[in-house]
């Protein structure tokens, strides 16, 4: 079974026993892809998502051109948050690239944007993370992503499907 296909029966399983709290979803795949999603509250509609970690093997030390096309796919195939999401940097030492929300989405305080990292050399991962930054202040806060069941799983296979075709 897929990872969404997993994601989508745990989502159901979690909103039905009526649990509000916090906790963590860990899904494993027939490839050994990992998913790992950090929540601050679930019901059976939506998930207030602290952060989203997908792992996946096959990802090892693949090119910085594949790692390049797979950070602008991405781009272009999500955009059904709340900010559009681009390319930021890319480390081609490191082998990662960081998309953020472009621009970020303002509030009377500050700013608040979503920031992918994808990583293809030390731990082949995708990381989500939603940031507050508040005018005035050094540095930022991570804040929860309120997504429904549904933009989660999509989420996740749209995470899946923009993965780059490896040798």
């Amino acid at each position: 079974m897929s990872l969404p296909q997993l994601l989508e029966q745990e989502l159901q399983r979690l909103g039905q026993s009526r649990s509000t709290g916090s906790g963590t979803i860990q899904l494993r795949d027939g490839q050994g892809n990992e998913l790992e999603i950090e929540y601050a509250s679930l019901d059976s509609m939506s998930c207030a998502v602290e952060e989203l970690r997908l792992t996946i093997p096959a990802l090892a030390n693949i090119s910085f051109t594949l790692l390049q096309k797979w950070a602008e796919g991405l781009s272009r195939r999500i955009t059904y948050l709340l900010e559009q999401i681009g390319p930021l940097e890319y480390d081609a030492q490191a082998g990662e690239a960081l998309i953020r929300s472009t621009p970020p989405g303002q509030l009377p305080q500050g700013a608040v944007y979503y920031e992918f990292l994808l990583k293809t050399s030390s731990r082949q991962s995708i990381t989500l993370n939603r940031f507050r930054a508040t005018a005035g202040q050094p540095g930022r806060q991570r804040v929860p992503m309120m997504l429904t069941h549904e933009v989660l799983v999509r989420l996740v296979r749209d995470l899946l499907d923009t993965l780059p075709a490896t040798p």
